[in-house]
């Protein structure tokens, strides 16, 4: 019963093991075929060819030996019996004839004689009803029967080698699970090998994708392997060697973009308060209103332009230890009214080293954010925590458009332009977060909640 169970339960799993093989291999037409499905193939047919090889030699050295021995012991048993049937012949002067006729009665008493008694001229004198040495899976010895130096007849002996097939047969059941073990065994192997060959190439995958979302202290990962290595060092050469004028050109155009809108506000402003608006008290304050707010709307891009670039080319200066609740908590009740909206917590040692300025502007700019893209009456929540860094997580309710989801830490990436948004706000905080050897991500992006986290080394 346990064998049974045993073979069932190998049985099955080994079809599904080549269900699961055959699935990931229809999969590969649409999506290619990965590194681990390669060295998983490779390894499956060496250990397949392997092992079936190994079982054909068995088999046939097992088949080799059975009718080796059955002949052996055939030969030998045909001597013996040849010999006994002369001496008898010798001795009482008996005919063969009336020796068959013996082995006939006992045959008929129930003894299992596999021979055949031939006399001088090759006639089967036993058995008579059937000839045993057609059977399959036999051999067949013959021996001659010589009484006073003449041959009276000869001895066949029948030796089945069936018992030595049932043997295969029954075999069979350990080599499923045998086959089972080494199919096994060379899925985790090539998982091993896969995993060890395709994580440094994912690894740089990432760092590539860091590196094409304007992630400027992005470091190409630590692998190993020669060829690894000097891809490694590949890759992160054509970044720092493309970071430059495509970069230049890039900002060039995201600036213009930007001031297109207020310049040509105050160019209209002007060129009508120059035909007729001056002389109209009214108008001549809308459109001075008008050039004053696009006014305030270049120096804020300004500003912030200078803040950003400021914190990219010197980084952090004046590292001190910082506690960030605290620091949050200022942040927050400088907001005034605002502050209402504001649910705060802090679980845990929020302390941190960098610099107090930059901390409070990436900190403002995220609840910022969180205030004027949720919707009117709800909560921003504000949470820090203590984990393997210093967590300070900003969630309002609302959704990011699927377009910006990815641009998100990019300059002049908004989706308040019309209102005076300028998208550097998030390009600052991520700064920060780099020049403090932290990062800023996006970790919710909506319905029902936004999510930011800017994660920090505890002080």
């Amino acid at each position: 019963m346990l064998r049974l169970v045993v073979v069932a339960v190998a049985a099955i799993g080994l079809m599904l093991f080549v269900a699961f093989v055959v699935s990931r291999l229809l999969g590969t037409r649409t999506r290619g075929m990965s590194i681990r499905m390669q060295v998983f193939l490779a390894l499956a047919v060496i250990v397949g060819a392997f092992a079936f090889g190994l079982g054909l030699m068995v088999i046939d050295r097992i088949e080799a030996r059975a009718v080796r021995i059955a002949t052996q012991a055939a030969d030998d048993e045909a001597a013996a019996i040849a010999g006994i049937v002369a001496g008898e012949m010798d001795r009482t002067d008996i005919a063969l004839d009336r020796i068959a006729q013996r082995l006939e009665l006992e045959r008929a008493r129930g003894a299992d004689l596999r021979m055949v008694l031939l006399d001088a001229d090759g006639k089967r004198l036993f058995p008579r009803q059937q000839s045993i040495e057609l059977e399959p899976g036999v051999v067949v010895m013959d021996a001659p029967i010589d009484v006073r130096g003449r041959s009276r007849g000869s001895v066949r002996v029948v030796k089945p080698t069936v018992v030595m097939r049932n043997l295969l047969a029954d075999m069979a059941p350990t080599v499923l699970v045998i086959s089972l073990v080494l199919g096994a065994a060379a899925a985790l192997a090539a998982a091993w090998i896969g995993r060890e060959i395709a994580q440094p190439i994912e690894a740089l995958v990432a760092f590539s994708e860091r590196a094409s979302m304007g992630e400027r202290s992005a470091a190409p990962p630590p692998v190993f392997g020669r060829e690894v290595m000097r891809l490694s060092r590949s890759l992160d050469s054509m970044r720092r060697q493309l970071e430059g004028r495509p970069f230049v050109e890039t900002f060039a155009a995201d600036l213009s973009h930007e001031l297109k809108n207020p310049v040509a506000a105050i160019r209209a402003s002007a060129e009508v308060l120059e035909d007729s608006a001056l002389e109209e008290p009214e108008q001549a304050r809308r459109f001075v209103a008008r050039i004053r707010e696009a006014t305030a709307r270049i120096e804020r891009l300004l500003s912030e332009l200078l803040s950003l670039a400021r914190i990219e080319a010197r980084g952090a200066e004046a590292f001190e230890r910082v506690d960030l609740g605290q620091l949050t908590r200022r942040t927050l009740d400088a907001l005034g009214d605002a502050s209402a909206r504001i649910e705060f917590r802090v679980d845990g040692d929020a302390r941190v080293r960098g610099d107090s300025g930059w901390l409070q502007r990436a900190v403002s700019n995220l609840v910022d954010n969180a205030l004027a893209h949720s919707p009117a009456g709800t909560k921003v929540r504000v949470r820090i925590e203590r984990k393997d860094s210093v967590e300070l997580c900003v969630e309002n309710d609302g959704e990011i458009p699927s377009y910006v989801r990815e641009r998100v830490f990019r300059r002049f990436v908004t989706t308040r332009g019309d209102k005076g948004g300028s998208g550097l706000g998030l390009a600052i905080v991520r700064a920060v977060a780099e020049a403090h050897g932290g990062h800023a991500e996006l970790v919710a992006a909506g319905p029902p909640a936004v999510g930011f986290k800017l994660s920090l080394p505890p002080g």
